[in-house]
């Protein structure tokens, strides 16, 4: 085994919608956890590899830290919470703004009780003037000890491999947690079910909530091709209406986006079929969470 050889779990925290995923993505080269333009779009905790000759960092994605308004947000911002003060570093996405607001401040109070190395990234770069960076660092300065700060585009894959050298700065001396060729610890199902649920959020818009889950019935492999049964869970008769569309062409559109997505992910041809169903509330049922994948244990 390689002496100078490091290992470590890191996680990404930030807001909802700063782009930790679309970061991950990048750094693995793969698409692991969706992203959409709607915040709280990372329900669990998202384990994925990045291996090099140097070490292996385990990225751990937390859905983002914020005040909960019912059971599963609650489960979201204790999974976040906790997993902070289990890894060796922290990753903090923040957008370029010189203005704190209450929820930076919430996130910041969180680290204080960590103890734990936090590297600031200031993310989305590409979208603001160069001289404006030195800006954004010293605000953040002001409100934290950081022990590194790194300015990023996450969608363009600036400054990502400057991010990797920084990582690897707080990670101990060990051997590597998974294989080198493995990039994901999510079941093939899991990462199936978040596909849809990521066409489905990006083609309703803003006309359905966060009231959606998916449920994954069956997949079956044969010959050349995988057939897929889901279903999309959502709160309300009104909600499936607009999920199906007029003569279904909502629930077409979805269906036929996320094919192409999971064709990508295990490289091989799909017969997707997609129904909608209302479970009332489900995001306020334990058992209902469970059933989605959501582990309330997880957050304890």
């Amino acid at each position: 085994m390689n002496q100078n050889y490091k290992s470590g779990f890191v996680t990404l925290i930030g807001r909802p919608n700063v782009g930790k995923s679309t970061l991950m993505n990048q750094i693995i080269g793969m698409k692991i956890a969706i992203t959409s333009k709607k915040p709280q779009t990372t329900r669990n905790r998202i384990q994925t590899v990045y291996t090099s000759e140097e070490g292996q960092v385990v990225f751990v994605d937390t859905p983002g830290i914020h005040k909960a308004k019912n059971k599963l947000g609650d489960y979201m911002v204790r999974v976040a919470e906790r997993t902070i003060k289990e890894v060796d570093a922290i990753l903090w996405l923040v957008e370029p703004s010189t203005f704190i607001g209450a929820g930076e401040r919430h996130i910041v109070e969180q680290l204080k009780k960590a103890d734990t190395p936090v590297i600031l990234v200031i993310n989305k770069i590409d979208t603001v003037k160069r001289e404006e960076i030195l800006l954004f660092i010293d605000t953040y300065r002001k409100i934290y000890d950081f022990d590194d700060i790194v300015p990023v585009s996450a969608l363009k894959g600036d400054g990502t491999e400057e991010l990797l050298k920084v990582i690897f700065q707080y990670l101990p001396y060990g051997p590597a947690f998974f294989d080198e060729d493995t990039v994901t610890d999510q079941p093939e199902r899991q990462i199936v079910a978040e596909l849809i649920r990521e066409q489905a959020l990006r083609s309703l818009e803003e006309e359905i909530p966060h009231g959606i889950a998916v449920s994954i019935e069956s997949m079956k492999k044969r010959k050349k091709i995988v057939d897929i049964e889901a279903t999309i869970i959502c709160e309300k008769n009104s909600h499936k209406g607009i999920i199906i569309g007029k003569k279904g062409a909502m629930l077409k559109k979805i269906g036929t986006n996320a094919r192409l997505e999971i064709e990508k992910l295990l490289d091989s041809k799909v017969n997707l079929k997609v129904w909608v169903k209302v479970k009332k509330d489900w995001r306020d049922s334990d058992f209902l969470l469970k059933n989605f994948g959501y582990n309330p244990k997880e957050a304890e």
